[in-house]
C-alpha cells in the first residue's frame, strides 16, 4: 500500500486550530491501527523558532533528536504519544538555505535558480520524505499561515502540484475555515468560507473536505450551502465547534466522521473503529475532578499563554491522573519583590518557577523560590526555575550576597551558574545549546528517585548554563542535594531539598514529553503535593 497524505491548510483567519485538528484526525486514525505521524510546514524565513521570542511565537518545542520546533509539535506529541524529530518541522528558511547551498555547490549546473521549480521542488521533497521512510502509512502535513499570505504561497504551489503527481487516492486536502456568528444579526455568515475557499482553488488547489471553525451549530441548510458554493460533495462539509477542552476535539470529529471520510477517498475499508478507551478514561477523569488546587506560575513571558504551553498542557495530564482541577495562576516575576512576595503568593498550594532566557524577571523569580523554600510550599523550578533556586539557596543559607549566573552578573564573585564549558567559543545563537534527550542518573534515596521509580532516566534539554561544580561540595553540606547527573559528564541535573516537604528543580524540560496517557512523573507528583498540602491547611483550619 502507497502511503497516504494529508494536507490541511486554513484560511481566514490565523489560530483557527489547524494544529488540534491535524492531531485530532491524526489521533482518530491511530487509533484504526494506522501508523501516522504529522508535520508543520512554517512560512517563515527563521531556520527554526530557536532564536524567536516566546512573544513573537509562542514557546519552542525541543524533540528527542535535538530539534527546535514549532510548539504545534507538542500538540502532535500530546495526541500520537510518539515522538516527532527534526524532519517534522520545515520552515521556509530550511528550505531556502538548501537550495541556495545547493546552488553554491554547483548542483543546478548553472541554471537560474528559480520558485518554481527549484523551491518548489524542495518542498515537495520535504513533503514526501516521512511517507517514503516506510514507517507511516499516513503523513498528515499542516501548512502554516493562511491562504492568500503572500509567504504560504510557495507551499500551496508544491501541494497543487502533488495533487497533480500522486494518484487521487494517496492525497487528500482538508480546508479549516471560519463561519463566524455576527450577533447583531444573529445568524452565521459563509462569505468568508467561500471566499477562503474561492482562493485556494484559484492557487489550483481543491479541497475535498472543509472542515468549519464555529461557535455556534452549523444547520443542515448552512453546510449545504457550503458544499455547493465550495465545490464540495455533499457531507464533506463538517464543522468544528469550540470545545470545553482541546482533546475533546477528537471525539467532536469521530461525530463529524472526518476520520471515515479521509478512509473513504483513500479506499482504505475493513478497518476496526477507533479504539479510545484509554483517551476517554482521561476525559472522564478531566471533565469530573473531585478537588481543586491553586499553582502559582511565575515565569517572564505569562502574558502570552502559548509561551508555557507544554507546562500548562502537563498541570493538565497531572490534574487528570490526581483527578484534580488544577488552577494555575501566571504571575510576572518582574513585578515580583521581596516586599510583596508573601502577599502575591499568599494561597498558592503550590509555586513553579518557569524557564527563561536572560537578566530580565531573574530578582522577582529568586524571590518566589526563597518564599516557597521558608514556607514550605511545594516547589517545582524548571531549566533557569532550577538555576535560581540554586542561586537562592548560595545566597541566603551560604551567604553569598552577589551569587548569580552568569548569564544575569558576569562579574559576580560566585557564579553558582556558569557557562557550558563548550558553550564558551560559541558565537552563533541558532541551534547551538544543548539540545535534546539526555540520560540523567539518579539518587537511589531521593525524591527523583521515588517519583520516576528507576535509576536511570531520558529527558530533553535546551540551555546554555550549567551548575557549577566548584560549588557543589559547599551546597551540599548546607543541605540542597544534587540528586540527578547525567552519567557521562556529571552534569547536575536535579537538585532537592530533602528537608522541605516537596522541593525539586530540574535542569531539563519534562513539560515537554507529557501527554493524556502517560502524564510526566514529576508534575503528577507536584500536583498530588500540592493537594496534600492544601487538605492538611484545610484541616487544621476546621480544628
Amino acid at each position: 500500500m502507497n502511503t497516504k497524505y494529508i494536507f490541511v491548510s486554513g484560511g481566514v483567519a490565523s489560530s483557527l486550530g489547524k494544529g488540534i485538528i491535524s492531531a485530532s484526525l491524526a489521533k482518530l486514525l491511530q487509533a484504526r491501527g494506522l501508523r501516522v505521524t504529522i508535520q508543520k510546514f512554517d512560512p517563515y524565513i527563521n531556520i527554526d523558532p530557536g532564536t524567536l521570542n516566546p512573544y513573537e511565537h509562542g514557546e519552542c518545542f525541543v524533540t528527542d533528536d535535538g530539534a527546535e520546533t514549532d510548539l504545534d509539535l507538542g500538540h502532535y506529541e500530546r495526541f500520537l504519544g510518539v515522538h516527532t524529530s527534526k524532519a517534522n518541522n520545515v520552515t521556509t528558511g530550511k528550505i531556502y538555505n538548501t537550495v541556495i547551498s545547493k546552488e553554491r555547490e554547483g548542483a543546478y549546473l548553472g541554471r537560474t535558480v528559480q520558485i518554481v521549480p527549484h523551491i518548489t521542488d524542495e518542498i515537495k521533497r520535504r513533503m514526501l520524505l516521512l511517507g517514503k521512510s516506510g514507517n507511516y502509512d499516513i503523513v498528515i502535513t499542516e501548512i502554516g499561515g493562511t491562504v492568500g499570505d503572500m509567504e504560504s504561497q510557495p507551499f500551496v504551489e508544491a501541494v497543487r502540484q502533488l495533487q497533480w503527481e500522486l494518484p487521487d487516492e494517496d492525497l487528500i486536502s482538508i480546508h479549516l475555515t471560519l463561519v463566524p456568528y455576527l450577533n447583531a444579526a444573529k445568524e452565521l455568515k459563509t462569505k468568508p468560507t467561500q471566499h477562503s475557499v474561492q482562493m485556494l482553488q484559484q492557487s489550483g488547489v481543491h479541497p475535498d473536505i472543509i472542515v468549519c471553525r464555529t461557535e455556534h451549530e452549523l444547520t443542515p441548510e448552512l453546510r449545504r450551502k457550503v458544499a455547493l458554493f465550495c465545490n464540495v460533495k455533499p457531507g464533506h462539509v463538517i464543522q468544528s465547534i469550540d470545545a470545553p477542552s482541546i482533546y475533546q476535539v477528537p471525539l467532536n470529529m469521530a461525530a463529524e466522521h472526518l476520520d471515515e471520510l479521509v478512509l473513504q477517498h483513500f479506499k482504505m475499508e475493513g478497518l476496526p473503529e477507533p479504539d479510545l478507551r484509554d483517551w476517554n478514561a482521561f476525559l472522564k477523569k478531566l471533565m469530573n475532578p473531585k478537588s481543586t488546587v491553586d499553582v502559582a506560575l511565575v515565569g517572564k513571558y505569562v502574558e502570552l499563554q502559548d509561551a508555557y504551553k507544554s507546562i500548562l498542557e502537563s498541570f493538565v495530564h497531572a490534574g487528570a491522573a490526581n483527578e484534580c482541577k488544577v488552577k494555575v495562576h501566571s504571575f510576572q516575576s518582574e513585578n515580583i519583590t521581596a516586599e510583596n512576595v508573601a502577599a502575591t503568593l499568599a494561597g498558592m498550594d503550590g509555586i513553579l518557577v518557569a524557564p527563561g532566557f536572560g537578566e530580565r524577571g531573574i530578582e522577582g523569580k529568586i524571590e518566589a523560590v526563597r518564599y516557597a523554600r521558608e514556607n514550605n510550599v511545594p516547589f517545582f523550578g524548571i531549566c533557569l526555575g532550577m538555576q535560581m533556586c540554586v542561586v537562592e539557596f548560595a545566597r541566603d543559607v551560604l551567604g553569598y550576597k552577589d551569587a548569580a549566573s552568569r548569564e544575569a552578573n558576569p562579574s559576580t564573585s560566585h557564579p553558582v551558574i556558569d557557562l557550558m564549558e563548550d558553550q564558551k567559543s560559541t558565537t552563533i545563537k541558532g541551534g547551538t545549546m544543548r539540545l535534546g534527550a539526555y540520560e540523567c542518573r539518579l539518587e537511589k534515596n531521593s525524591l527523583a528517585y521515588k517519583i520516576y521509580g528507576q535509576e536511570i532516566i531520558s529527558e530533553r534539554h535546551r540551555h546554555r548554563y550549567e551548575f557549577n561544580d566548584e560549588y557543589l561540595e559547599q551546597i551540599e553540606a548546607a543541605g540542597m542535594k544534587a540528586t540527578g547527573k547525567n552519567p557521562d559528564t556529571g552534569l547536575v541535573e536535579i537538585v532537592e531539598l530533602p528537608s522541605h516537604p516537596f522541593f525539586i528543580g530540574v535542569q531539563f524540560h519534562p513539560e515537554l514529553k507529557s501527554t493524556p496517557e502517560h502524564p510526566q512523573p514529576i508534575f503528577v507528583a507536584f500536583v498530588k503535593a500540592a493537594k496534600e498540602r492544601r487538605a492538611e491547611l484545610a484541616r487544621k483550619q476546621s480544628k
